[in-house]
């Protein structure tokens, strides 16, 4: 490079041209893009909130597990819309990068790499029946793929849930084939109850009977009252009464402690306690006869 270019270069890079007309104005083009796509977006998402709420006053209503769930995904589509518009406006506005060959290339290579990507078009289209057929929403609890817990969120690739020791586990959605929902449907309680052979199996029931009558006035989580089914096992030391309650969704585990709390307490109170084992034990010294009975004397 001679002289005359070098001091040419020179002039370019000190010029105000350069740094006012390019760099400057172009830095606040694109701070403008990026705000107006930030108040698009907020706004975008009151309009959706104000949707939803008006929503619940009009003759179609939804549950509030699926509005949650579907409020959710149509913010996520709305910013990632807004966002990728605003890329492509700075792309092709501000940087003068020709965003058409760009996409005519991204076919060609979506085409070359759309066997590689079968994995996520399946998660796309699983995704999009996990939501319009309600099979689960967000906040809902559920077992699927090896995991249990708390739907957290529902995307269009991936579902995140929560167990409740407070992991987070990220699902594709294509591999959730199985779902249990503990949370569609009221929960059933079932609470076996262990009482000695010493006492009286109506005893037992009538006093598990009266406890359970004051559970639903004590306990919002128990729904109606608890029903005893009968008499299940007969254990070694004791036989086994069975007792099954209705509760909330997803409460079924907290009824049954709380059925077994209250019966054990009244059940120790009235003088029937918990079974203990039982071991019989013979002595090898004892002689063949020592078990039987004394025979009559005949004069």
């Amino acid at each position: 490079m001679d002289t005359e270019e070098s001091l040419k270069l020179l002039e370019y890079l000190t010029s105000s041209k350069l740094w006012v007309d390019t760099i400057l104005m172009g830095a606040l083009h694109v701070i403008v893009i990026l705000v107006l796509a930030m108040v698009v977006v907020k706004v975008g998402k009151n309009i959706i909130n104000r949707v939803f709420q008006n929503k619940r006053r009009g003759p179609f209503r939804i549950t509030e597990r699926r509005e949650t769930t579907l409020r959710k995904l149509i913010e996520n589509i709305l910013k990632y819309t807004v966002y990728f518009t605003a890329i492509v406006m700075i792309l092709d506005g501000v940087l003068g990068i020709q965003i058409g060959p760009l996409l005519a290339g991204a076919g060609v290579a979506g085409l070359a790499i759309g066997f590689g990507a079968q994995s996520l078009v399946r998660d796309i289209i699983s995704g999009f029946f996990i939501i319009f057929e309600d099979q689960f929403s967000v906040g809902d609890y559920i077992f699927t793929s090896g995991v249990e817990g708390t739907v957290e969120e529902i995307g269009l690739r991936t579902t995140k849930i929560m167990s409740w020791t407070g992991e987070q586990h990220v699902l594709p959605n294509g591999n959730v084939t199985q779902v249990t929902n503990y949370s569609a449907h009221n929960g059933l309680s079932v609470v076996d109850i262990n009482v000695p052979y010493e006492n009286d199996v109506a005893k037992a029931e009538d006093i598990i009977n009266e406890v359970c009558s004051k559970l639903p006035d004590n306990y919002e989580e128990i729904v109606t009252v608890p029903e005893i089914i009968g008499v299940q096992t007969l254990e070694t030391s004791h036989y086994v009464i069975r007792v099954i309650a209705e509760t909330l969704p997803v409460y079924q585990w907290a009824g049954a402690r709380i059925i077994r709390k209250e019966v054990k307490e009244v059940l120790y109170d009235r003088g029937i306690e918990i079974p203990a084992p039982r071991l019989v034990m013979y002595s090898r010294n004892e002689s063949p006869n020592a078990m039987e009975m004394p025979s009559e004397k005949h004069e």
